[in-house]
């Protein structure tokens, strides 16, 4: 099955250090109005509270990934890969106070993944 999320190394370490820190987690990509509203916000597993319309697209490292249904559509043949660098993060963010921040790099799928995707059918709502 193609993962329609996947995080790099370096992410799934800081994932590792944020949830001994923090507990269960849950991440969110934003869809972004501003600058670094773009990059996916890691939050508490009990801050998050998803809505009807929300797709769960995978997990990275153990932790729910989501992301709207209107950017889903606009997203629906790339492949979200969660990156982490030194900065500040999204001020939401868990990853913030510990000066990194995480972003997310895309990758367009293959014909060939598109149609084992189609086959595989839609990531469910969250609801």
């Amino acid at each position: 099955m193609i993962a329609r999320v996947d995080a790099t190394a370096e992410a799934l370490l800081w994932i590792d250090r944020l949830k001994a820190k923090h507990g269960s987690l849950v991440f969110y990509q934003h869809h972004g109005c501003c600058e670094g509203g773009a990059a996916p916000v890691c939050l508490s597993e009990g801050d998050y509270r998803s809505s009807r319309n929300d797709r769960l697209l995978g997990e990275i490292g153990g932790c729910p990934f989501f992301m709207s249904g209107h950017q889903f559509e606009q997203w629906r043949h790339i492949q979200a890969i969660m990156d982490v660098a030194p900065g500040l993060g999204s001020g939401f963010s868990l990853e913030a106070p510990e000066g990194v921040g995480f972003f997310t790099r895309l990758r367009f799928f293959s014909a060939a993944e598109i149609e084992q995707l189609a086959v595989a059918g839609e990531p469910p709502c969250a609801a």
